[in-house]
């Protein structure tokens, strides 16, 4: 079955983009798997999926597939990528665009100068909307924000780490590091994002200050490790710092990948950014999960 696709990123934060409304595609995990593997596949952070929406509020309906081929809440570089791609394949001339997402609506706005801006809805910072079992952990208070002590172990690493929650649709923990170079994303990283006290995994930031409009960032995200840009994460990372004190909005977020504004009123986020499209091709699904399996 041979699927067309096209090959896009945000920030370097990298997709694959699939028409739903125009072609039949039924996605499965091993085919999300497939797409996105980097060396046998098109390769890809994650797997975005357009569809003809079910609500009757949205325009569309846009569903984010990790790289691990699970299905997640939200993507803010691959929401921003949806919207050029909807206006690029002709699918709607509508603009602002009104997506359904796992969790709600988005609205999305691209502008002349090929930005996009992503409204990104409410923000929560209870444990429960992560979830997060934050049960007999030490905590203390940052102006508007609470920090906790999560600690972390592994065979060659351990320690603890000062986290914000936020949830973005999606859940994120944000630490504050002197030098994301220097910052430990890959051993921490992975230990944070699958830590026993998420039950459905968590993304992990970490966030250097320069000063309160400017930040750098690293996200290890979950089901994808790190990636050069994490549309979502750098909201979390900006709605984290105000709360602390840490920042004033608008901020420039610096990611590996390319630079996003964010904008937090302490409840809305808005994130602007860009989208590219890289490639556009054809690929026979059934013949590659085959392939892929005969590898494994």
């Amino acid at each position: 079955m041979l699927w067309n696709f096209t090959k896009m990123h945000g920030a370097g934060n990298d997709f694959v983009v699939l028409d739903g409304v125009r072609q039949t595609i039924a996605m499965t995990p091993e085919r999300a798997r497939a797409l996105a593997d980097r060396h046998f596949g098109i390769g890809a952070d994650q797997i975005l999926l357009v569809e003809p929406a079910t609500h009757p509020d949205a325009d569309f309906r846009y569903r984010i597939f990790n790289a691990d081929g699970g299905e997640v809440e939200h993507c803010g570089n691959g929401a921003r990528c949806f919207a050029r791609f909807v206006h690029e394949q002709g699918l709607s001339d509508r603009n602002p665009l009104r997506a359904q997402i796992m969790t709600g609506i988005i609205v999305l706005d691209e502008s002349d100068d090929e930005q996009v801006t992503v409204d990104m809805g409410s923000t929560r910072f209870d444990p429960e909307a992560l979830p997060f079992d934050a049960s007999g952990l030490a905590w203390r208070t940052q102006q508007q924000d609470t920090l906790w002590a999560l600690p972390y172990e592994s065979a060659s690493i351990q320690g603890s780490a000062d986290i914000s929650i936020v949830a973005i649709s999606n859940p994120h923990a944000v630490m504050v590091v002197d030098n994301v170079d220097t910052a430990a994303v890959a051993q921490v990283g992975p230990l944070v994002e699958s830590h026993a006290r998420f039950p459905k995994r968590v993304n992990a930031g970490f966030m250097q200050v320069l000063d309160p409009h400017n930040i750098r960032l690293r996200v290890y995200e979950r089901g994808a490790g790190e990636t050069l840009a994490c549309g979502t994460g750098a909201c979390a990372a900006v709605a984290a710092g105000v709360r602390r004190g840490l920042l004033a909005s608008p901020v420039r977020v610096q990611t590996r990948g390319g630079v996003l504004t964010i904008a937090f009123d302490g409840r809305q986020l808005r994130m602007t950014g860009p989208a590219e499209s890289v490639f556009n091709g054809a690929i026979d699904i059934d013949k590659l999960v085959f392939s892929l399996a005969l590898t494994r």
